[in-house]
């Protein structure tokens, strides 16, 4: 089913139904957020009763988010449960909750992920779209609902965010021209800049200058991690972990990141891959049980740090050998260059 085909049909959904919850995966971020305050003033704009859902703690930084105070912390009985960019249930803030208990009759996957799966009863699932924030987007045009400064804000958060800042090669030409029109309806796109990106805590500062202090780089691959006795020594949450790996793959000449992050219980770490170019961190990602997009990806790997460090270099270095052979493989000879 393509796209159009995909909005006709869910819209068709939305309008036999009264009320719905929202929610996303666990740890949510920009486009998780953004989207899904996005989706509730959309479907509250069709007149629709629409609860947003998560367990974990929303970051402070996306306080300037209009509606992120109305967000619940429990499972909500409504006719539709739809799930923003989860790859299945388990996943989900809600999965914690007593969801199985008061399951509604319909379930609704909405995702732009590669490796999104099809768990729902509607599935909607774009690998083109650059953020979830813009297949909400695109669901509000195809209803005829004008976009309100309040629901552009969230969008604007949920794109600004999911492209690395416009950066991600997920970025296309339709991703500015989306960005210019949430600008049109009224968003401050400086303001919301600013909450998400010149506001962060002092304990996430010094926790970056930790991971800093850890990087190691070997050619194009650069890594780092924290554990958790560092994220204690200086209070930081789970959250001020957020963009240490965008530092990593910053560095000049650097092709491949991973920033490690220890988690609680047994030995385990918590993996955020970055790449630029062609290399693909989601295959990556996918091959330990994880996924994601193209140049940003996750999953979580069980060991010690040294032993999860050598797997996950090594499969990096790799990654990036292969790529360059394939380049060179690829690349036009002299003979053929002479006689074009």
């Amino acid at each position: 089913m393509n796209n159009q085909a995909s909005i006709s049909a869910l819209l068709d959904l939305i309008r036999e139904r009264n009320s719905f919850v929202i929610s996303s995966h666990v740890r949510p971020d920009g486009d998780a957020i953004g989207s899904a305050l996005g989706l509730q003033h959309l479907l509250e704009a069709m007149g629709k009763r629409a609860s947003v859902v998560f367990v974990d703690s929303i970051p402070p930084h996306f306080d300037c988010l209009p509606g992120v105070k109305r967000i619940a912390s429990r499972f909500i009985a409504a006719d539709a449960v739809i799930f923003l960019e989860c790859d299945c249930i388990e996943r989900s803030s809600i999965d914690r909750l007593e969801f199985d208990a008061a399951r509604p009759a319909l379930t609704i996957n909405i995702d732009h992920h590669r490796s999104g799966r099809e768990f729902a009863d509607f599935n909607w699932i774009d690998p083109a779209a650059a953020a979830v924030g813009t297949m909400v987007y695109d669901l509000a045009l195809a209803a005829g609902v004008a976009i309100t400064t309040a629901m552009a804000d969230c969008l604007y958060a949920a794109i600004l965010t999911d492209t690395g800042s416009f950066n991600y090669s997920s970025t296309s030409a339709s991703t500015f021209a989306m960005a210019e029109r949430l600008l049109q309806s009224g968003t401050d796109a400086n303001r919301i800049a600013h909450a998400i990106y010149f506001s962060n805590p002092a304990s996430k500062v010094r926790l970056l200058g930790i991971a800093l202090t850890n990087l190691q780089i070997d050619g194009g691959v650069s890594w780092s991690h924290v554990t958790l006795a560092d994220m204690e020594r200086v209070g930081a949450s789970v959250e001020d972990c957020e963009g240490v790996a965008s530092h990593l793959i910053g560095i000049a000449s650097i092709e491949v990141a991973v920033f490690l992050r220890e988690l609680s219980g047994q030995p385990q770490f918590r993996l955020s891959l970055r790449s630029r170019g062609q290399l693909d961190v989601s295959r990556i990602a996918e091959h330990f049980g994880g996924g994601g997009h193209h140049n940003a990806s996750g999953c979580i790997m069980d060991g010690s740090l040294a032993e999860v460090t050598e797997r996950i270099v090594s499969h990096l270095r790799a990654a990036c050998t292969q790529l360059h052979t394939d380049a060179l493989v690829n690349a036009p000879t002299q003979a053929s260059i002479l006689l074009a």
